[in-house]
């Protein structure tokens, strides 16, 4: 099995309640973006949309090839280790590890190592996957 192409990772925390500067001061880190439920914002092309929730997010540097495990280590490594704060932030909001897996192939794959899933289940962080097949030209 190949290993897999390209891993992009994103913390996300998400609750109606959600405010932004509340999670920065708990974990001790900014979010690479954020927003409010009820704040406009402007897509790409220009258009206006309202959030219908709030949200942090903090992004990994995207991997190629796939390295999950170096991900998590990168982005919890900037955040508090308080487990007392992760299990509060747990209880008020949804919080996961989104990730973007990305194939050139047919069969790729990748392992993650258990310290890896022991970090994000001892904060109460679910692993959310989208996995993107390889594009015929």
């Amino acid at each position: 099995m190949a290993a897999l192409a390209r891993s992009a990772a994103t913390l996300r925390i998400v609750g109606d309640s959600l405010i932004s500067d509340d999670v920065t001061r708990a974990l001790g880190t900014a979010p690479s973006e954020s927003q409010a439920k009820g704040q406009e914002l402007r897509r790409k092309d220009g258009s206006i949309r309202i959030a219908k929730f709030g949200m942090w997010r903090l992004h990994a540097s995207e991997t190629a090839p796939a390295d999950l495990d170096a991900q998590v280590r990168e982005i919890l490594a900037t955040l508090t280790s308080d487990l007392s704060i992760w299990s509060a932030l747990s209880a008020k909001f949804d919080i996961d590890l989104f990730c973007g897996w990305f194939m050139e192939q047919g069969n790729e794959g990748l392992s993650i190592l258990p310290e890896t899933l022991h970090a994000l289940g001892a904060r109460d962080i679910k692993l959310a996957l989208d996995v993107y097949a390889p594009v015929d030209d």
